[in-house]
Protein backbone atom coordinates (compact mmCIF):
# COMPACT_ATOMS: atom_id res chain seq x y z
CA UNK A 1 0.00 0.00 0.00
CA UNK A 2 2.67 2.65 1.21
CA UNK A 3 4.53 1.41 -2.23
CA UNK A 4 2.15 2.12 -4.18
CA UNK A 5 1.16 5.63 -2.50
CA UNK A 6 4.83 6.16 -3.35
CA UNK A 7 4.72 5.56 -6.51
CA UNK A 8 1.81 7.61 -7.16
CA UNK A 9 3.05 10.80 -5.72
CA UNK A 10 6.57 10.01 -7.67
CA UNK A 11 4.76 9.89 -10.66
CA UNK A 12 2.74 13.08 -10.15
CA UNK A 13 5.87 14.31 -9.43
CA UNK A 14 7.31 13.33 -12.50
CA UNK A 15 4.46 14.55 -14.14
CA UNK A 16 4.26 18.40 -12.84
CA UNK A 17 8.05 18.75 -13.33
CA UNK A 18 7.59 17.87 -16.91
CA UNK A 19 4.72 20.30 -17.57
CA UNK A 20 7.39 22.81 -15.67
CA UNK A 21 10.26 21.99 -18.28
CA UNK A 22 7.75 21.98 -21.08
CA UNK A 23 7.04 26.29 -20.21
CA UNK A 24 9.24 27.64 -22.87
CA UNK A 25 10.97 30.66 -20.77
CA UNK A 26 10.51 33.93 -22.89
CA UNK A 27 11.53 37.62 -22.07
CA UNK A 28 9.49 40.41 -23.17
CA UNK A 29 11.06 44.25 -23.28
CA UNK A 30 8.69 46.91 -23.44
CA UNK A 31 9.06 51.14 -21.84
CA UNK A 32 6.49 52.11 -19.13
CA UNK A 33 3.73 52.60 -21.66
CA UNK A 34 -0.10 50.98 -21.58
CA UNK A 35 1.31 49.80 -25.75
CA UNK A 36 2.36 46.61 -24.41
CA UNK A 37 -0.76 45.84 -22.19
CA UNK A 38 -1.92 43.23 -24.17
CA UNK A 39 1.46 41.45 -23.00
CA UNK A 40 1.04 42.49 -19.29
CA UNK A 41 -2.41 41.35 -18.78
CA UNK A 42 -1.30 37.49 -20.86
CA UNK A 43 0.86 37.29 -18.10
CA UNK A 44 -1.34 38.44 -15.40
CA UNK A 45 -4.48 36.32 -16.50
CA UNK A 46 -2.33 33.37 -16.98
CA UNK A 47 -2.97 32.87 -20.80
CA UNK A 48 0.45 32.31 -21.78
CA UNK A 49 1.04 30.06 -19.06
CA UNK A 50 -1.72 28.22 -20.19
CA UNK A 51 -0.32 28.31 -23.84
CA UNK A 52 2.73 26.95 -22.62
CA UNK A 53 5.00 30.11 -22.00
CA UNK A 54 7.15 31.21 -19.03
CA UNK A 55 6.77 35.13 -19.80
CA UNK A 56 8.06 37.53 -17.94
CA UNK A 57 8.20 41.42 -18.24
CA UNK A 58 11.14 43.36 -18.74
CA UNK A 59 10.94 46.99 -18.11
CA UNK A 60 13.45 49.24 -21.13
CA UNK A 61 13.98 53.01 -20.36
CA UNK A 62 13.80 54.30 -23.42
CA UNK A 63 12.40 52.11 -26.33
CA UNK A 64 15.48 52.86 -29.12
CA UNK A 65 17.16 50.24 -26.37
CA UNK A 66 14.93 47.56 -27.33
CA UNK A 67 16.79 46.67 -30.57
CA UNK A 68 19.83 46.04 -29.20
CA UNK A 69 18.80 43.75 -26.51
CA UNK A 70 16.78 41.72 -29.10
CA UNK A 71 19.81 40.93 -30.53
CA UNK A 72 22.20 39.99 -27.66
CA UNK A 73 19.01 37.75 -26.33
CA UNK A 74 18.48 39.26 -23.17
CA UNK A 75 14.95 39.74 -24.28
CA UNK A 76 13.35 37.39 -26.97
CA UNK A 77 10.39 39.40 -27.74
CA UNK A 78 10.01 43.10 -27.90
CA UNK A 79 7.90 46.16 -28.35
CA UNK A 80 9.64 48.89 -30.27
CA UNK A 81 7.73 51.33 -32.13
CA UNK A 82 7.52 51.19 -35.85
CA UNK A 83 9.71 53.81 -36.49
CA UNK A 84 13.02 52.58 -33.57
CA UNK A 85 11.57 48.26 -35.73
CA UNK A 86 12.40 50.13 -38.97
CA UNK A 87 15.42 52.24 -38.39
CA UNK A 88 16.84 49.01 -37.08
CA UNK A 89 16.31 46.62 -39.73
CA UNK A 90 17.65 49.48 -41.80
CA UNK A 91 20.49 49.64 -40.23
CA UNK A 92 21.41 46.09 -40.86
CA UNK A 93 19.59 44.24 -37.62
CA UNK A 94 18.25 41.21 -38.43
CA UNK A 95 14.78 41.98 -36.79
CA UNK A 96 11.59 40.62 -37.88
CA UNK A 97 7.62 41.72 -36.23
CA UNK A 98 5.64 39.23 -35.07
CA UNK A 99 1.96 40.53 -33.83
CA UNK A 100 0.94 44.03 -33.19
CA UNK A 101 0.74 45.55 -29.93
CA UNK A 102 -0.96 48.94 -29.87
CA UNK A 103 -2.25 51.79 -33.14
CA UNK A 104 -3.65 55.18 -33.44
CA UNK A 105 -6.96 55.70 -33.19
CA UNK A 106 -9.15 58.99 -33.79
CA UNK A 107 -10.03 58.61 -29.66
CA UNK A 108 -6.76 57.21 -28.69
CA UNK A 109 -4.60 60.04 -30.50
CA UNK A 110 -5.47 62.67 -27.98
CA UNK A 111 -3.58 60.37 -25.23
CA UNK A 112 -0.08 61.85 -26.87
CA UNK A 113 0.91 65.37 -26.00
CA UNK A 114 3.75 67.28 -25.69
CA UNK A 115 3.95 68.98 -22.07
CA UNK A 116 4.96 71.99 -21.06
CA UNK A 117 6.70 73.17 -18.23
CA UNK A 118 5.43 75.37 -15.70
CA UNK A 119 5.79 79.52 -17.23
CA UNK A 120 5.95 78.76 -20.56
CA UNK A 121 3.57 78.71 -23.34
CA UNK A 122 4.18 76.46 -26.03
CA UNK A 123 1.13 75.44 -28.30
CA UNK A 124 1.55 76.05 -31.79
CA UNK A 125 4.68 74.16 -33.78
CA UNK A 126 6.89 77.77 -34.35
CA UNK A 127 6.38 78.10 -30.31
CA UNK A 128 9.11 74.91 -30.14
CA UNK A 129 11.77 76.82 -31.88
CA UNK A 130 14.81 77.59 -30.14
CA UNK A 131 12.97 75.39 -26.98
CA UNK A 132 14.60 72.04 -25.46
CA UNK A 133 12.18 69.08 -25.81
CA UNK A 134 13.24 65.87 -24.37
CA UNK A 135 11.73 62.70 -26.11
CA UNK A 136 11.56 59.08 -25.32
CA UNK A 137 14.40 58.30 -27.95
CA UNK A 138 15.53 59.45 -31.29
CA UNK A 139 13.64 58.16 -33.95
CA UNK A 140 10.63 56.64 -31.91
CA UNK A 141 7.33 56.97 -32.27
CA UNK A 142 6.80 60.50 -29.87
CA UNK A 143 9.67 61.90 -31.62
CA UNK A 144 9.02 61.34 -35.43
CA UNK A 145 5.55 62.41 -35.55
CA UNK A 146 6.07 65.59 -33.49
CA UNK A 147 9.17 66.16 -35.96
CA UNK A 148 6.15 65.73 -38.84
CA UNK A 149 3.93 67.62 -36.96
CA UNK A 150 6.88 70.38 -36.89
CA UNK A 151 7.12 69.93 -40.79
CA UNK A 152 3.41 69.98 -42.14
CA UNK A 153 3.26 73.13 -40.53
CA UNK A 154 6.38 74.58 -41.95
CA UNK A 155 9.03 74.48 -38.61
CA UNK A 156 12.36 73.10 -39.55
CA UNK A 157 12.89 70.84 -36.84
CA UNK A 158 16.61 71.06 -36.26
CA UNK A 159 15.78 74.42 -35.19
CA UNK A 160 14.41 72.71 -32.17
CA UNK A 161 16.78 70.92 -29.33
CA UNK A 162 15.72 67.81 -28.64
CA UNK A 163 17.13 65.28 -25.72
CA UNK A 164 16.52 62.03 -25.07
CA UNK A 165 14.75 61.85 -21.42
CA UNK A 166 12.86 58.32 -20.11
CA UNK A 167 9.59 58.45 -19.18
CA UNK A 168 9.98 57.57 -15.37
CA UNK A 169 12.51 60.35 -15.41
CA UNK A 170 10.42 63.17 -17.39
CA UNK A 171 7.93 65.03 -13.65
CA UNK A 172 11.16 65.52 -12.36
CA UNK A 173 13.20 66.43 -15.44
CA UNK A 174 10.46 68.72 -16.32
CA UNK A 175 9.99 70.19 -13.04
CA UNK A 176 13.46 70.67 -13.04
CA UNK A 177 13.76 73.07 -16.11
CA UNK A 178 16.18 70.99 -17.66
CA UNK A 179 14.17 70.80 -20.53
CA UNK A 180 11.32 72.80 -22.12
CA UNK A 181 8.82 70.29 -22.75
CA UNK A 182 8.51 66.71 -23.12
CA UNK A 183 6.95 64.15 -25.98
CA UNK A 184 4.85 61.87 -23.54
CA UNK A 185 1.81 59.58 -23.43
CA UNK A 186 -0.50 58.05 -21.05
CA UNK A 187 -0.59 57.12 -17.67
CA UNK A 188 2.66 59.51 -17.72
CA UNK A 189 0.64 62.59 -19.26
CA UNK A 190 -2.25 62.30 -16.60
CA UNK A 191 0.82 61.78 -14.18
CA UNK A 192 2.17 65.13 -14.83
CA UNK A 193 -0.21 67.39 -15.01
CA UNK A 194 -1.64 65.65 -11.37
CA UNK A 195 1.78 66.47 -9.97
CA UNK A 196 1.21 70.27 -11.60
CA UNK A 197 4.79 70.30 -13.27
CA UNK A 198 3.19 71.56 -16.40
CA UNK A 199 0.25 71.70 -19.04
CA UNK A 200 0.02 69.97 -22.07
CA UNK A 201 0.91 72.58 -25.10
CA UNK A 202 -0.68 70.32 -28.16
CA UNK A 203 -2.36 67.05 -28.91
CA UNK A 204 0.18 67.02 -31.85
CA UNK A 205 -1.06 63.24 -33.00
CA UNK A 206 -4.38 63.92 -32.85
CA UNK A 207 -3.68 66.83 -35.16
CA UNK A 208 -2.05 64.47 -37.80
CA UNK A 209 -5.08 61.75 -37.43
CA UNK A 210 -3.63 58.74 -38.61
CA UNK A 211 -4.68 54.95 -37.50
CA UNK A 212 -1.24 53.19 -38.08
CA UNK A 213 0.70 50.78 -35.75
CA UNK A 214 2.58 52.27 -32.83
CA UNK A 215 4.46 49.16 -31.16
CA UNK A 216 4.12 46.02 -32.29
CA UNK A 217 6.17 43.11 -30.79
CA UNK A 218 9.24 42.05 -32.98
CA UNK A 219 11.82 39.67 -32.51
CA UNK A 220 15.87 38.78 -33.97
CA UNK A 221 14.89 36.92 -37.08
CA UNK A 222 17.30 34.03 -35.82
CA UNK A 223 14.92 33.38 -32.72
CA UNK A 224 12.17 33.39 -34.77
CA UNK A 225 12.84 30.85 -37.16
CA UNK A 226 14.11 28.39 -34.03
CA UNK A 227 11.34 28.95 -32.27
CA UNK A 228 7.89 29.14 -34.40
CA UNK A 229 5.95 27.22 -31.62
CA UNK A 230 6.86 30.14 -29.34
CA UNK A 231 5.77 32.47 -31.25
CA UNK A 232 2.57 30.72 -32.69
CA UNK A 233 1.55 30.70 -28.73
CA UNK A 234 2.29 33.97 -28.21
CA UNK A 235 0.31 35.28 -31.08
CA UNK A 236 -2.30 33.44 -29.71
CA UNK A 237 -1.97 34.61 -26.23
CA UNK A 238 -1.73 38.65 -27.47
CA UNK A 239 -4.99 37.92 -29.48
CA UNK A 240 -7.18 36.74 -26.33
CA UNK A 241 -5.23 39.73 -24.03
CA UNK A 242 -6.25 42.41 -26.55
CA UNK A 243 -9.81 41.29 -26.08
CA UNK A 244 -9.54 42.37 -21.79
CA UNK A 245 -7.25 44.93 -22.80
CA UNK A 246 -9.63 46.49 -25.02
CA UNK A 247 -13.19 45.70 -22.74
CA UNK A 248 -12.09 45.14 -19.28
CA UNK A 249 -10.98 48.03 -18.05
CA UNK A 250 -10.44 46.54 -14.58
CA UNK A 251 -8.09 43.58 -15.82
CA UNK A 252 -5.96 45.92 -18.09
CA UNK A 253 -5.37 48.70 -15.10
CA UNK A 254 -4.29 45.66 -12.43
CA UNK A 255 -1.86 44.68 -14.84
CA UNK A 256 -0.26 48.01 -16.22
CA UNK A 257 -0.21 49.57 -13.22
CA UNK A 258 2.01 46.46 -11.90
CA UNK A 259 4.51 46.44 -14.63
CA UNK A 260 4.74 50.37 -15.11
CA UNK A 261 4.94 50.71 -11.06
CA UNK A 262 2.26 53.63 -11.36
CA UNK A 263 -0.52 54.06 -8.68
CA UNK A 264 -3.26 52.11 -9.07
CA UNK A 265 -5.90 54.96 -9.01
CA UNK A 266 -3.64 56.82 -11.69
CA UNK A 267 -3.39 54.42 -13.62
CA UNK A 268 -7.77 53.57 -13.57
CA UNK A 269 -8.02 57.73 -14.54
CA UNK A 270 -5.70 57.39 -17.52
CA UNK A 271 -6.99 56.21 -20.77
CA UNK A 272 -5.12 53.26 -22.18
CA UNK A 273 -3.69 52.24 -25.88
CA UNK A 274 -5.72 50.30 -28.09
CA UNK A 275 -4.64 47.11 -28.22
CA UNK A 276 -4.41 45.70 -32.18
CA UNK A 277 -2.94 42.65 -32.48
CA UNK A 278 -2.61 42.59 -36.09
CA UNK A 279 0.16 43.09 -37.93
CA UNK A 280 0.68 43.10 -41.85
CA UNK A 281 3.73 44.28 -43.98
CA UNK A 282 0.87 47.30 -45.03
CA UNK A 283 0.34 48.07 -42.40
CA UNK A 284 4.21 49.92 -42.42
CA UNK A 285 3.82 51.96 -45.67
CA UNK A 286 2.57 55.40 -44.08
CA UNK A 287 5.99 55.19 -41.37
CA UNK A 288 8.04 54.07 -44.23
CA UNK A 289 7.02 57.51 -46.16
CA UNK A 290 7.38 59.64 -43.00
CA UNK A 291 10.63 58.67 -42.26
CA UNK A 292 12.02 58.91 -45.51
CA UNK A 293 11.09 62.50 -45.54
CA UNK A 294 12.88 62.95 -42.45
CA UNK A 295 15.94 61.05 -43.58
CA UNK A 296 15.83 58.80 -41.10
CA UNK A 297 15.86 55.77 -43.84
CA UNK A 298 19.28 54.85 -45.66
CA UNK A 299 17.43 52.28 -48.18
CA UNK A 300 13.90 51.63 -49.17
CA UNK A 301 13.08 48.53 -46.64
CA UNK A 302 11.14 45.24 -47.81
CA UNK A 303 8.20 44.99 -45.80
CA UNK A 304 7.50 42.10 -47.25
CA UNK A 305 10.44 40.15 -45.67
CA UNK A 306 10.54 42.71 -42.65
CA UNK A 307 6.83 41.00 -41.06
CA UNK A 308 6.16 37.37 -40.42
CA UNK A 309 2.82 37.42 -41.29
Amino acid sequence: MLKSLIGTIAGVTMLLAGAAQAQQRVKIGCTATTDCASAMVAIDQGIFKRLGLDAEMVLIGINSNIPAALMSNSIQIGGPTATVFLQAADGGLGLVGIAGASAMTPANNQFTAVVVRNGLSLTKPADFIGKKVGAPGFGAYLHVLFVKWLMDNGVDPAKVNFVEVTFPTMSDILRSGAVDAVLSGEPIVTRMLNAGVGSVGARYVAELGRNDPIIFYAASRTWAAQNPQVISAFRAGIREAAEIVNNDPDKASESIARFTRQQMDLVRSSPRSHAAPALTSSMLSWWVTVMAQQNLLQGNPDLGKLILE
